[in-house]
């Protein structure tokens, strides 16, 4: 059984899988990634036994693939078989940065030898991947200064992508593309109806998890950890959202709160009519219902989502704060299908994007995305924009939000709507939200750490009349 890398102080467990064991398990759901196959799919169907630390090293295999594939090339200009290619990409990914590798270089190419000898569609070309591993190790101070020198080798991520960030982002793309390469924090928003924050921080640190204050009810953990062990977590006083996702909600309630009331008959205002409009996984469906001001009115929350298989989850966020809404399966941008007539205060639309923001959670998106996505998410999110705004009331707020950091899925879509509609008036908005070092962002609060996903966020209200 292969050893961690010496001096990182970490000893493997006695029930660890051999190392060539999880590296043939990474080479294969790189290939399956590259086939089109998501994490979030391939991680589950593997043991349990072995489940973590193959996301471990997937994660990072993904997010150093670029580099791996370009040391590939030099290594092989012709590319090898699809197994092949998959195991000496995950090695090279591995093992490129030597301050970072999380195994001995040596160890690493032993086992991804001993790997690619126990899987009959690599077996022939064990000595292959010997040679251009081992090749790698003795030359690889002018190897690396040769793909670094190369001007399209920029990143660890695909060209397009690049250029894109390039293009929307010009002061800010390399400071994004370095931030995508590390995890994203663990981050809970606190449910305000169960506890407070401080009271919860301080059973938390009482239980050795120590955490900070982010936005206006969140925590964002020191530490990541099974979100079981949390204590509070199973009882719904807590939720893991992303500090940048809490604003959802938060922005939705601000301005319904602050619109000015339509004339009296205009609508039943003895509730608080709310649509999620794409609402799995829920979190966002939750914190509307938290985030309600105390008294007055009731709320009223439909929450709708296209894909029946993630409704289940919306339920049990749910179910595990203790709040209700009106689930149902649908497509937003058809209301014939369900809509009942009567208009809504608030619409929620956290829009199907290309999830670039959260590159640093889900490493994957990166590489299952085509640059021709791009476009037809717009299009898309230009749909449901157009379907929802003739549902909200006069006064009644929409919130838009994704969460990307290209402009096509943010700022672009918002100036073409509001050129089309003129009843839609632009409230003040965070816009862009760049998940870049810690400090102050406009329209943020003062407590805002500032690592967070990227996000785009608008705040659109319809005119009385």
């Amino acid at each position: 059984m292969a050893g961690n890398r010496p001096g990182t102080g970490e000893k493997p467990s006695a029930v660890s899988p051999p190392l060539w064991q999880l590296l043939q398990t990474v080479a294969q759901s790189l290939q399956a990634v590259r086939q089109g196959q998501s994490t979030s799919r391939l991680l589950p169907q593997i043991e349990a036994t072995r489940r973590a630390a193959v996301q471990s090293l997937l994660f990072r295999v993904l997010r150093q693939l670029g580099m791996a594939q370009a040391l590939r090339q030099r290594l092989a200009p012709r590319a090898p078989a699809p197994a092949v290619d998959a195991l000496l990409c995950t090695a090279l990914a591995l093992c490129w940065d030597e301050d970072q590798a999380p195994y001995d270089g040596h160890t690493l190419v032993n086992q991804a030898v001993e790997a690619a000898k126990r899987n009959r569609r690599t077996q022939g070309q064990a000595a292959f991947i010997n040679a251009c591993l081992r090749r790698f190790l003795r030359e690889r101070a002018p190897l690396l200064a040769a793909v670094q020198a190369d001007p399209k080798v920029l990143t660890p991520l695909p060209p397009w992508w690049v250029a894109r960030l390039q293009r929307d982002h010009p002061l800010a793309w390399q400071s994004l593309l370095q931030l995508g390469q590390h995890p994203a924090p663990m981050t809970v928003r606190v449910n305000g109806r169960h506890t407070t924050r401080e009271a919860l921080q301080a059973r938390w640190h009482s239980a050795g998890i120590t955490s900070q204050p982010v936005g206006r009810t969140g925590l964002q953990l020191d530490k990541p950890m099974d979100v079981h062990l949390l204590p509070g977590f199973d009882a719904g006083d807590c939720s893991v959202q992303d500090a940048a996702a809490q604003l959802a909600a938060e922005l939705l309630w601000d301005g319904l709160l602050q619109t000015v009331t339509p004339p009296s008959g205009a609508a039943d205002h003895s509730a608080w009519r709310l649509l999620d409009a794409c609402a799995a996984p829920g979190g966002k469906t939750a914190h509307m219902l938290e985030a309600a001001p105390s008294g007055g009115r009731s709320v009223e929350l439909l929450a709708l989502e296209i894909d029946a298989t993630r409704m289940p989850r919306i339920q049990e966020n749910l179910q595990r704060i203790g709040l209700q809404a009106q689930v149902r399966c649908a497509d937003a941008g058809e209301p014939a299908t369900w809509w009942d007539g009567r208009p809504f205060d608030g619409v929620l639309l956290d829009a199907p994007c290309s999830a670039s923001g959260i590159v640093r959670r889900h490493p994957d998106i990166a590489w299952l995305r085509r640059e021709s996505d791009i476009a037809e998410l717009a299009q898309q999110q230009s749909r449901l924009l157009e379907a929802l705004w003739p549902l909200l009331r006069p006064g009644g707020v929409l919130v838009y939000c994704s969460c990307s950091v290209f402009r096509a899925e943010g700022q672009d879509r918002i100036d073409s709507f509001l050129a089309h509609n003129t009843d839609a008036r632009l409230r003040p908005s965070p816009g862009h939200l760049m998940p870049l070092a810690p400090g102050n962002q406009p329209g943020l609060p003062d407590n805002w750490l500032g690592d967070h996903d990227g996000f785009y966020y608008a705040v659109l209200e319809k005119s009385l009349g």
